[in-house]
């Protein structure tokens, strides 16, 4: 499971560039800071790398092994 805190995503789309299963989009949603944050449209198709929680710059992706 992935957790996206989208109040701390400042919308750099790391996550989004560097997933191996491309599992995230970018938002259509504004955030608080005013950035298009990501969200995991294929979160089945995730294995668990974590590269994009490791990759985060503002600790905003969590992913929680169920």
């Amino acid at each position: 499971m992935i957790e996206i805190d989208e109040d701390l995503c400042k919308g750099c789309k790391i996550c989004t560039d560097f997933c191996p299963k491309e599992v995230f989009e970018t938002s259509d949603k504004i955030n608080k800071k005013g950035y298009y944050p990501p969200i995991p449209v294929r979160e089945d198709e995730c294995i668990g790398c974590r590269f994009c929680e490791l990759l985060c710059p503002e600790f905003a992706i969590a992913v929680v092994n169920e």
